[in-house]
């Protein structure tokens, strides 16, 4: 069964190292960004998503009936009203339960989690058919589920956390394992999420495990995190003069508050022609980017925020490493 955000919500403070992973997080948390988490088995992926939820603002009045009204539609009940939605369906569900339908047309997980997270462990493991069917609503934040007898529309707007193994064994770039994988079953693995898919994430992470034997500082805890994060909204929702992020934002609104200068505009051509990026991902930069300036205090998209932004969705340490096995 999914869980949802009725149960307890980690913190921050309780999550050694990862302060790469914990960084992007925050910029997802203050834009609305999707996530695609890749790293071997027990490096932490699940812990991080799982903690996500308590760095995100409480929802508003508004927020909290629209998410009542789909949990009552769905026959679920629902008792921490004011924090986020937290889903996370096994890659086992069916399409219906995910998208949604059915006979007599009900909301599924990605409406269950509207104003939330939806958390998709073992991605890769998911069928192509469901992942695919995710497109509209990642771009629309909104499904529509036709019958013959009936059409209807779900709100379905969720920041996607997407978590998967480098390869089929789980242990490409791992420190304290060999990978026994083919190039070729490497690759097919990694082609389970489409291009279009893989186009709709903003933020890619490779994680390690970490060394529990290393000297452990004084982690931030997720309600200092959370500030940050709550201003960086306001920001936007000043600037766009609605409660609206930088990921659902429309793009000619943000070029037009946050236009990049000519030499940021050339820096982020160069770097997306040498890494085959599309219109989308060059798109989702800029948001991100304007995120980033944000938790920032700053008015315009600066260099480094932009070098951030393209940073953050480079491809992973793994994807290097079988680019580097195919030219051998």
């Amino acid at each position: 069964m999914p869980h949802n955000s009725d149960s307890p919500q980690k913190d921050f403070r309780h999550v050694i190292g990862h302060e790469q992973a914990k960084r992007a997080l925050e910029i997802a948390a203050a834009g609305e960004h999707n996530v695609l988490m890749s790293g071997p088995p027990g490096c932490g992926k699940s812990m991080l998503a799982e903690t996500f939820p308590s760095i995100l603002p409480v929802l508003t009045n508004q927020a909290q009936l629209e998410v009542m009204s789909l949990y009552q539609l769905a026959g679920e009940s629902r008792s921490l009203h004011q924090t986020a939605p937290y889903r996370h369906p096994h890659h086992s569900a069916s399409s219906v339960a995910i998208i949604g339908g059915g006979s007599s047309p009900r909301p599924g997980e990605i409406s269950l989690a509207h104003h939330g997270v939806l958390f998709l462990d073992e991605i890769a493991e998911f069928t192509k058919k469901t992942l695919d069917m995710l497109r509209q609503p990642l771009e629309t934040g909104q499904v529509t589920i036709s019958r013959a007898h009936s059409t209807v529309t779900y709100p379905s707007s969720f920041i996607l956390i997407g978590a998967m193994n480098p390869c089929p064994c789980g242990f490409l770039g791992s420190n304290d394992h060999y990978c026994t994988c083919l190039q070729k079953q490497i690759q097919n693995y990694q082609n389970r999420l489409s291009g279009p898919v893989y186009d709709r994430i903003d933020i890619l992470l490779s994680l390690k495990s970490v060394n529990l034997d290393q000297t452990i500082k004084t982690q931030e805890s997720s309600i200092d995190i959370r500030k940050r994060v709550e201003n960086a909204r306001q920001r936007q929702y000043q600037r766009y003069q609605t409660e609206i992020t930088n990921a659902k934002a429309p793009f000619d609104v943000i070029t037009e508050t946050s236009p990049l200068a000519t030499e940021q505009q050339k820096m982020l051509t160069n770097v997306a022609a040498k890494q085959n990026w599309s219109n989308r991902v060059q798109i989702k930069i800029i948001r991100l980017a304007r995120t980033i300036a944000d938790l920032a205090g700053d008015e315009k998209i600066s260099d480094t925020a932009l070098w951030e932004a393209m940073t953050l969705r480079r491809r992973g340490l793994h994807k290097q490493q079988v680019i580097a096995r195919e030219t051998q």
